[in-house]
């Protein structure tokens, strides 16, 4: 494995803009086949092309569920995360209850994170988006620890529509919660080769980047 394609693998190639077209889509998956991206990550109203293009590919499809504030019911992220592996998503990146969160509401975290994994295992990977330029330290241990304990695959920092994106501090707080294993994704305003090995020397497992080519 050359080490491009080894870095590729570690990529979700991202596309979420809410003015995203049919081209554009179509170019992202492109990209992703050619590079051999580990995803493309795009919105829900995407998926289904997305999978289409990618049938004979590697790359998967990721797609975002609650996004990009998190507020939704437990009903609605699963009904949203069932509808996108229907529609052939692979990896469903979902924004946690920020408000439950800052209450420490461990009873809800865990009836909604659990309810997630239950929908989404065994057929696709499940990332959770803690958001971390909007919590304190403090509070982003505790909420890896809940994603950890639901049962989720990774722990994801940012959904890049928020105030800042991953850092390599918050990478590091991730890291020493959930231990050696557990998947972290970090994601929001990587844009440089050096950036990702940052990222990936304080325990990052996946990036997230709109121009992963970049990163190559």
């Amino acid at each position: 494995m050359t080490d491009s394609l080894a870095r590729a693998r570690m990529i979700d190639l991202t596309l979420l803009s809410p003015t995203a077209d049919a081209a554009g889509i179509e170019a992202l998956c492109a990209q992703a086949a050619r590079y051999g991206f580990a995803t493309v990550c795009v919105n829900p109203r995407w998926v289904a092309r997305a999978a289409t293009f990618l049938a004979d590919a590697a790359p998967g499809v990721c797609t975002v569920v609650g996004f990009p504030l998190g507020a939704s019911t437990t009903a609605v992220k699963v009904f949203e995360a069932e509808d996108a592996l229907t529609a052939g998503a692979s990896e469903i990146d979902v924004v946690i209850d920020l408000a439950a969160v800052r209450a420490r509401d461990t009873d809800a975290l865990q009836s909604q994170l659990g309810a997630l994994a239950r929908t989404v295992h065994p057929r696709g990977i499940l990332k959770v988006i803690i958001e971390t330029c909007l919590l304190t330290p403090q509070e982003i241990r505790f909420a890896s620890a809940q994603v950890m304990a639901a049962g989720a695959d990774f722990v994801k920092t940012s959904t890049g529509f928020s105030t800042g994106g991953a850092t390599v501090e918050a990478v590091r707080q991730i890291r020493s919660e959930v231990g050696p294993d557990m998947g972290i994704k970090a994601a929001g305003g990587i844009h440089t080769p050096e950036q990702m090995d940052a990222l990936v020397a304080a325990g990052a497992t996946r990036i997230g980047a709109s121009d992963g080519v970049a990163l190559l």
